[in-house]
């Protein structure tokens, strides 16, 4: 899964964010005939929400041989309906590195940096249609989104070139390692302080070599929680735990798989839940973070991570090409 090797396990469906990769093995041992292929989507917003399109997608394996083609296949009986999230987080659970000796698992334990990092829809002042994102009803607000109450900016000049040389003005390298206030982000209700995010390019800087944990609690600001998919660039991750509510540092470190975790560069930040991940910061460069719901990433639920070169040249980054390349 996202290139990297998983215990295989035999299942009647998989369950795939946008962003994630996965490789399936299928057995045709079946009687002679016509089966369908179905996917659906998983829809993780309010359960009582009746206007989603539910619509499925499907496509005919056809068996070669001599037999009676029947009038259409079988819809499969064990897809899951759209808004199962008890099926969703089956099949998040069973996934499990292979952890053998060809293929060893190296999570890091000994931790120098720790964010906990707060992933939420919100709302920003857009007077005259000066920002872009969905308008707010009779009001000159739009949606936004946000990493720890930050809505990242695209800057006009890319961070990339900016950072490797050395130009001012582009970026701050202030992005926190904690939300700026803590509140119970899975509530309902939730206090109109809560909605507003900043927005700036503001991205996080990590030594060479450094081991990372990062929590990511997804919120109900706004009253729309729903699962985020999560990728980074340039890194697959160790997904050591994850579960549902606020994330309680007394508590679920206990349950971390630190032995066998997958090791993925896409996640699910499960509604109203929280999903902690862990890498060793040994390639260096400009990496980004977004949410793969397109719209989400468009509206600020993005950041940049800068991992400094380690003092070689084969723990450095590699100099641009030619000006005039290609």
């Amino acid at each position: 899964m996202d290139g990297n090797y998983l215990k295989p396990m035999v299942t009647s469906y998989i369950v795939i964010s946008p962003g994630q990769t996965m490789d399936v093995l299928l057995t045709a041992k079946q009687p002679l005939g016509l089966y369908y292929m179905a996917t659906r989507q998983y829809d993780s917003t309010d359960q009582d929400y009746t206007g989603y399109d539910s619509t499925n997608a499907t496509a005919i394996l056809e068996y070669r041989g001599n037999y009676t083609r029947p009038s259409h296949p079988v819809f499969p009986s064990t897809l899951p309906s759209f808004q199962d999230a008890d099926k969703a987080d089956e099949f998040w659970h069973r996934l499990r590195s292979l952890a053998s000796h060809d293929h060893p698992v190296k999570v890091p334990n000994e931790i120098t940096t720790r964010m906990f990092i707060t992933v939420s829809m919100g709302r920003v002042d857009c007077r005259n249609d000066s920002c872009n994102g969905v308008s707010l009803e009779d009001s000159d607000q739009k949606l936004k989104s946000s990493l720890s109450n930050i809505s990242f900016v695209n800057p006009s000049t890319d961070i990339l070139s900016a950072y490797y040389w050395n130009l001012s003005g582009v970026y701050t390298d202030d992005f926190p390692d904690q939300p700026p206030t803590y509140f119970n982000f899975t509530g309902d209700d939730l206090s109109i302080n809560t909605t507003v995010p900043d927005q700036g390019t503001k991205i996080k800087v990590l030594r060479y070599n450094e081991s990372v944990e990062i929590i990511f609690q997804g919120t109900n600001v706004l009253d729309t929680p729903e699962t985020h998919p999560m990728h980074m660039h340039g890194y697959s991750f160790y997904v050591v735990g994850f579960g549902y509510g606020n994330f309680d540092p007394n508590i679920d470190p206990k349950g971390y798989n630190l032995v066998d975790p997958p090791q993925l560069n896409t996640f699910a930040v499960p509604r109203k839940g929280w999903v902690t991940i862990r890498f060793t910061a040994n390639n260096p460069g400009v990496w980004y973070w977004h949410c793969h719901f397109d719209r989400h990433l468009s509206w600020g639920m993005n950041t940049v991570f800068i991992v400094k070169d380690g003092g070689t040249p084969e723990t450095s980054m590699r100099k641009p090409p030619a000006f005039k390349f290609p």
